[in-house]
C-alpha cells in the first residue's frame, strides 16, 4: 500500500516536472518570437504576354483555314515583291509579239474591269479568282484590273505583289502588261486571256474555209 503511494507521488512528481519544463520551452519561445511579425504572402501579379497579330500572320492564318475547304489555289503566303511604280511585264511562252505589243500599247478593247482599290488581300484573292474565271468562261479576251499602286500599304505595293504573283497562276490568263496612263498606269493592268474551246474550234474553221 505505501509502495503504491509512493509511486503515484513519484509519477504526479515526474508529470508535473515535465510539464513545467515544456511550458518554459514555450514561454521562452514566445519571447524569443516576441515583436517577430510573420511574413505577409508575396504580392504576384498576373501578366500574360500581349502578342500583337501582324497583318502578315493574320493572312497566313487565313491561308492555313482555307487549304482544305476552298478551290481557290491563288496564294497569300510570301508574294515576290514589287514596288510601287513597276511596270508589270509578263507572257506565256507562244504568245505573238505583235499581240503582246498591241496589249501593251492598249489596242484591244476593254471588255470588262475589276478594281481592287480600298481591299484586303483576302478579298482581292476571291475576287481575282472569281474575276478571271467569269471573264473566261463568258468569252472575254481582254480585261482590266485596277490594283494601284500601294505607296501606303505595308508593305509597299502589296495587292500589286499578289496580283503580279497570282495571275501566272491561273490558266486562263495568257499575258499582262501595266497599263497606259489614261488606263491607270503603273495602278493597273491590261490581262489577256485565253480563247475558250468554242472560240479555238470556230478559228479552226474559218481558218479551213480560208485555205479551200
Amino acid at each position: 500500500m505505501s509502495n503504491s503511494t509512493n509511486n503515484s507521488s513519484g509519477n504526479s512528481s515526474a508529470n508535473s516536472s515535465g510539464n513545467s519544463a515544456k511550458n518554459d520551452d514555450i514561454s521562452a519561445f514566445l519571447k524569443e518570437m516576441k515583436g517577430v511579425n510573420p511574413l505577409k504572402k508575396k504580392a504576384t501579379a498576373d501578366i500574360q504576354k500581349v502578342q500583337r497579330v501582324t497583318p502578315g500572320q493574320e493572312i497566313r492564318k487565313a491561308a492555313a483555314e482555307d487549304t482544305f475547304t476552298d478551290p481557290n489555289f491563288l496564294s497569300l503566303l510570301n508574294p515576290k515583291m514589287v514596288k510601287p511604280h513597276d511596270f508589270l511585264v509578263w507572257k506565256r511562252d507562244g504568245v505573238q509579239e505583235g499581240v503582246f505589243k498591241k496589249l501593251r500599247l492598249g489596242k484591244y478593247d476593254i471588255e470588262a474591269r475589276l478594281d481592287l482599290h480600298h481591299k484586303t488581300a483576302r478579298e482581292a484573292r476571291e475576287q481575282v479568282f472569281q474575276f478571271i474565271n467569269d471573264c473566261r468562261e463568258h468569252e472575254l479576251r481582254t480585261v482590266l484590273i485596277a490594283h494601284g499602286r500601294g505607296e501606303k500599304s505595308t508593305p509597299p505595293a502589296l495587292l500589286k505583289s499578289y496580283l503580279y504573283n497570282w495571275l501566272p497562276q491561273m490558266e486562263a490568263v495568257l499575258a499582262f502588261h501595266s497599263a497606259l496612263k489614261v488606263h491607270g498606269g503603273s495602278g493597273a493592268l491590261y490581262v489577256m486571256i485565253r480563247k475558250s474551246e468554242r472560240e479555238k474550234l470556230e478559228n479552226r474553221e474559218r481558218h479551213a474555209k480560208r485555205t479551200k
